[in-house]
């Protein structure tokens, strides 16, 4: 594919922002701008087509530009609705009314503007809750940018040192000015692993567990058996909050999160992403006697909340629509991306058989990753150890040139969205079986 445009575009950006990109995640090659997307499609400023399963990091689940979602966005600005900045307004009631009805944990809510500020609040709203100040953050998880949580998501081995259980690892932090004194309150521990929790919470006092109930930034990583719900016990035990992170997981796989899958309650939420189909909106919930911290009648105890721009009235419009439509017809939505991801499961699992290849689909509903292992992961140090990172970026650039676009980094997760068809899906079976054969003459070469 040509890519002229692209590539011109970020060379002029580079001139006037660090790297060429406003988010440093986004950099990534091919070097590709797109510049429109519909549906499951998106276009690059060189006329290319893909058909989509990055969805920006996932919080396209409808598809780009839902025509439902995109009209109620509309009608707001048709309205002259504005940011008004002081009061309430009755939107943010009716989405914060439909939130707590879908979601059996969520008693409560407050609206913020990404995912990253709703983790920030829900570590701080624990430890005003517990008067404790030490946290557990879970390896290979990814909770946001800031210093507590902005740490050990894709840490090589040799950073790590081998898996050990139970014991935490080192904080691998993934930004410069950390200060010290914030690492040392953060303790690591890999997933699905409950003693190196207890052996955690033995030795420090704990305001709160953070974790993504399925990880979901180094690809699909399910929980064990009885591992949530061991989770849960060991809050109540110890007292610390335990905190689901679901701005991935949270209505793209049911309209209550994970949490409503799984059965298990955790004492705070976080969902970002999906709940408003791409615009940005975060929300923060849990047990009503918690989120009244934020108006806590002892000002020693209150927790500060403030936003100019929470629940602004178009991505607050753009939830609302959202998650109408995914609740619509009995969840057909979800019937719809489960039956394409089946299909998509299937049919990469019988190209890999025949190439006689070992590999695999981790699947969550519409969320999937594949693996060239011969069993699913069940923590970081798994996949780091018998993952072949390589193998698994060649694949995908490979893919990029054939229109299917997946983020070219190895283990990210591939997104299906309401707006894919079964073509999409069979055109995508197509480009698989070709690409695997090119990635794979191009690591035997290398």
């Amino acid at each position: 594919m040509k890519r002229d445009r692209s590539r011109a575009i970020l060379k002029a950006n580079c001139r006037y922002i660090p790297g060429g990109v406003v988010s440093v995640n986004r950099a990534a090659k091919p070097e590709i701008v797109f510049v429109r997307g519909r549906g499951a499609y998106l276009w690059d400023a060189d006329g290319n087509r893909y058909i989509d399963y990055h969805a920006a990091f996932a919080p396209h689940f409808l598809g780009h530009n839902d025509p439902y979602v995109s009209e109620a966005v509309a009608r707001v600005l048709a309205r002259e609705e504005s940011l008004y900045g002081s009061g309430t307004t009755e939107a943010e009631g009716r989405l914060a009314e439909l939130i707590c009805r879908a979601a059996p944990s969520v008693e409560s809510v407050q609206l913020l503007n990404s995912g990253s500020e709703a983790t920030y609040q829900a570590i701080r709203l624990a430890r005003a809750i517990t008067g404790r100040e030490h946290i557990i953050v879970i390896q290979g998880g990814y909770n946001g940018w800031h210093n507590e949580v902005s740490c050990n998501v894709m840490t090589p081995i040799e950073t790590l040192g081998p898996r050990v259980s139970p014991g935490e690892y080192p904080y691998a932090g993934m930004s410069a000015g950390v200060p010290e004194s914030h690492k040392k309150l953060v303790h690591v521990v890999n997933f699905n692993d409950l003693d190196s929790v207890e052996f955690v919470c033995r030795r420090q006092p704990v305001a709160a567990l953070i974790t993504e109930p399925v990880l979901q930034n180094i690809g699909i990583l399910k929980p064990k058996a009885g591992y949530l719900a061991g989770l849960r016990q060991m809050a109540d035990q110890h007292g610390f909050l335990l905190i689901f992170d679901e701005v991935k997981t949270g209505f793209r796989h049911a309209p209550g999160g994970y949490a409503a899958i799984c059965g298990v309650n955790p004492d705070l939420t976080v969902y970002g992403k999906a709940v408003a189909n791409g615009y940005p909106l975060a929300v923060l919930g849990g047990r009503r006697e918690w989120m009244e911290y934020f108006v806590h009648p002892d000002p020693s105890r209150r927790v500060l909340l403030a936003g100019t721009y929470n629940a602004h009235p178009v991505p607050t419009a753009a939830a609302i629509a959202t998650i109408e439509r995914l609740t619509e017809n009995g969840g057909e939505v979800y019937r719809h991306v489960e039956s394409l991801g089946q299909r998509i499961e299937e049919g990469i699992h019988g190209i890999l058989r025949a190439a006689g290849l070992t590999g695999l689909v981790a699947r969550q509903g519409s969320a999937f990753c594949i693996y060239f292992m011969d069993h699913e992961p069940v923590d970081w140090h798994d996949i780091a150890a018998n993952h072949p990172f390589a193998l698994d970026e060649a694949l995908r650039r490979e893919m990029i040139e054939r229109g299917i676009y997946a983020f070219p980094l190895a283990t990210k997760q591939w997104s299906i969205s309401a707006a894919h068809t079964a073509a999409d899906v069979d055109a995508t079976l197509e480009a698989f079986e070709e690409a695997l054969a090119a990635a794979g003459a191009a690591a035997a070469r290398a």
